[in-house]
C-alpha cells in the first residue's frame, strides 16, 4: 500500500506532516508514500512570506498583513501571532521545515515525489530528498532566494553541489528555470512522465505490496522519453563551467559579460541581469555555501544554513531579508535598496559573519534527530 500526501506548506501543515511519515514508516502495511502538491504547483515558497509577517509585526505593518495573507491564502500563521515580532519566529519555523526535509531524505521506506508545476524553495528542499524525484512536462524548478535577499536554503548547498561542472553555482546565482525534462538532463530528477498518466502511476503504486525493487519497476512502466531542448540552458554547459569556476561573484559575473560580448544568447543576458539586481551579499552567501556544500554530508548542510538563516532574520548583518521581500512580495515595487548596493562592498568578513555561531547566550545551532536510512544505494538515486 502507497500513501498519498498532498502537500500545502504552512507551519500546521509541517508539523502534521512530521507526525503522518512517522506513524506511516511505523505502520508495516505502508509500503511507500508519495508526496504532491495541492493544485497546479508543488510549493513556490509561500512560506517565505507568511514568516516575514509574523517577524516584523509591530513594525507599523500589522494592519496591512490581513489582506497579504488573505491574498496568499495563508490564514493559518495567525495562530503564531503570540511568538510575532521576533526574529526566532522565522528561525522555529525555518527548523520545523529542516526537520521534516531530513525525514524525508532519511526515511526507511521509498518516498515519492511527484512534482507537476511549480517547484522553488521548500518545496524543493522536500522533494529533492525523496528516493524517486517524478518531474512532468509541467515541472518548473528554480531558487530565486537570492532575489529577496535569501540564498540557497533548504538543503540547496547539498543537492546544488552535486549537479555536474558548474551548473549547481549557475542555478544558485541566477535564479535561472529549468523545466522537467533538464532536471532528468542535469540529475535533479529521476523520471520522467506525461502529466496524463499521473492518475494512473498513483493507482498502481497503491497496489504495492512487496518492496522497493518493485515500486522502482512500477515507476519504470510509466516513464516517458522527455523532449530536451538542443538549446536548453544544460547543454551551454561548456560555457556555464568556464564562468561560474571562477572564485567570486565578481568575476563569475565579468566571466558572463565577456561571453556576452562575443554571443548574445538570451540565457547569458538575463543571467547578466538577475544577477546584477539580486542581493549582493546573497550572492556571496550562495557561493561559499554551495561550494562548501561539496565536501559535506546532508546533515552537515543543513546545519550551516541553517545558522546563516539565523544570522539573516536576526539582521545580525543587513537588513537585506526584510527589504527584498518587501518590495518583491508585499509592497511589488520591485526596488529593493540593497546594503551594501554593490557587490565589491560585501566583504570577506561580512560574509564570514554569516558562517559564524550566533552571538545569542539561549542560542543553539540546529539539532536533526538521530535516524539512519534502511534504503539502500540501489535505489535512492545519488545527486
Amino acid at each position: 500500500m502507497a500513501i498519498r500526501h498532498c502537500f500545502d506548506k504552512d507551519v500546521n501543515q509541517i508539523s502534521q506532516m512530521i507526525r503522518e511519515l512517522k506513524a506511516y514508516e511505523a505502520d508495516p502495511k505502508v509500503k511507500a508514500v508519495i508526496l504532491k502538491g495541492n493544485g497546479k504547483a508543488f510549493c513556490a515558497g509561500g512560506d517565505v512570506l507568511a514568516s516575514y509577517i509574523c517577524m516584523v509585526a509591530g513594525e507599523n505593518l500589522l494592519p496591512r498583513k490581513f489582506e497579504v495573507i488573505g491574498k496568499c491564502r495563508m490564514p493559518l500563521m495567525f495562530i503564531f501571532l503570540d511568538e510575532a515580532g521576533h526574529w526566532s519566529y522565522g528561525t522555529n519555523f525555518y527548523k520545523k521545515q529542516v526537520i521534516l526535509d531530513y525525514l524525508v531524505a532519511t526515511y526507511r521506506k521509498p518516498v515519492v515525489a511527484i512534482i507537476d508545476g511549480i517547484v522553488m524553495g521548500g518545496g524543493a528542499g522536500l522533494s529533492l530528498q525523496g528516493t524517486f524525484k517524478i518531474v512532468t512536462e509541467n515541472t518548473v524548478f528554480a531558487m530565486p532566494e537570492a532575489g529577496i535577499g535569501h540564498f540557497t536554503d533548504v538543503g540547496a548547498s547539498y543537492f546544488l553541489s552535486r549537479l555536474p561542472g558548474h551548473f549547481g553555482e549557475f542555478l544558485g546565482l541566477t535564479g535561472a528555470k529549468i523545466k522537467g525534462a533538464e532536471m532528468i538532463e542535469c540529475g535533479l530528477a529521476t523520471h520522467f512522465i506525461l502529466s496524463k498518466d499521473l492518475h494512473l502511476l498513483e493507482t498502481a503504486l497503491e497496489e504495492i505490496t512487496s518492496d522497493t525493487k518493485t515500486i522502482s519497476e512500477v515507476i519504470s512502466k510509466f516513464m516517458h522519453k522527455p523532449n530536451v531542448k538542443q538549446h536548453g540552458v544544460f547543454s551551454r554547459l561548456e560555457i556555464i563551467n568556464k564562468c561560474f569556476s571562477r572564485k567570486t561573484v565578481e568575476e563569475i559575473l565579468s566571466s558572463l559579460e565577456s561571453e556576452a560580448e562575443n554571443r548574445a544568447e538570451k540565457w547569458i543576458v538575463q543571467a547578466i541581469k538577475w544577477m546584477k539586481s539580486a542581493c549582493p551579499t546573497s550572492l556571496k552567501i550562495s557561493l561559499r555555501s554551495i561550494r562548501e556544500g561539496c565536501t559535506q554530508g546532508l546533515e552537515q548542510c543543513l546545519i550551516r544554513e541553517c545558522t546563516i538563516v539565523c544570522h539573516i532574520v536576526r539582521r545580525t548583518v543587513s537588513n537585506d531579508i526584510y527589504e527584498g521581500i518587501r518590495a518583491m512580495l508585499v509592497d511589488k515595487d520591485r526596488k529593493p535598496k540593497w546594503e551594501p548596493a554593490k557587490l565589491e562592498l560585501v566583504t570577506d568578513e561580512m560574509v564570514d559573519r554569516y558562517f559564524s555561531r550566533v552571538d545569542e547566550d539561549d542560542w543553539e545551532p540546529l539539532k536533526l534527530p538521530a535516524r539512519s536510512s534502511n534504503l539502500g544505494d540501489t535505489v535512492r538515486p545519488k545527486l
